[in-house]
């Protein structure tokens, strides 16, 4: 069984999306749970890609194809999966300032969290504070991205209106221009440099 799992588990790592389906039905087949390839195959493949992104062993374009072979994964297995058999370490809501049209390594961070167990609402690009503050009215944590030095005050607005709303989510940021400094700066609680680091970061928010 043991086997079956490792199997998975390095084809999400080696982002082989063309042999993952055949191999999860081999494994269902020799009596291995749904839930339990989602947990420690699935999922904890994807756990794995984060610090190897963070240490330069992999890089953008193989993490997305990690993420996209676990989501792959995921799909195939859902009609088989109960009730309960995937549980939601909390949900986020991510998007873009208003005013930048980039969505590139937003969209990566989404996946990431959304593969690693997170419930994540993508919003998309060019958002305005309101619609932050609309989408996250029950979220865990709401992430906030922008790339162009230029919109890093409509971040510090938005930081500004969802602390001011008393949002029970936490604020994160994240993009090119931004730095933990300016997080802090901004009152944000926190600040991801990646992807990986999101991942990471976003976990222990919600285990403290």
């Amino acid at each position: 069984m043991e086997n079956y799992i490792e199997k998975i588990r390095e084809l999400v790592l080696e982002g082989e999306d063309e042999e993952i389906v055949e191999m999860i039905d081999e494994a269902v087949e020799a009596g291995v749970s749904p839930k339990e390839i989602v947990s420690d195959a699935l999922i904890e493949g994807m756990n794995q890609v984060g610090p190897l992104m963070a240490s330069g062993e992999l890089y953008v374009p193989e993490v997305l194809l990690c993420a996209e072979t676990m989501q792959l994964g995921l799909k195939h297995l859902k009609p088989q999966l109960q009730a309960g058999d995937v549980t939601t370490l909390g949900k986020i809501v991510i998007g873009t300032v208003e005013g930048d049209l980039h969505d590139i390594g937003k969209d990566l961070v989404a996946m990431m969290l959304e593969s690693s167990g997170f419930e994540v609402v993508n919003i998309g690009i060019d958002q305005a504070a309101e619609n932050f503050l609309e989408a996250g009215k029950d979220a865990d944590i709401i992430a906030i991205s922008a790339l162009l030095t230029t919109t890093m005050p409509a971040m510090r607005e938005t930081v500004k209106v969802l602390k001011e709303s008393k949002a029970g989510a936490r604020v994160i940021v994240g993009g090119a221009p931004v730095s933990d400094e300016f997080a802090k700066e901004i009152g944000a609680d926190g600040y991801a440099e990646d992807a990986g680091a999101a991942v990471v970061f976003c976990k222990e928010l919600l285990s403290a």
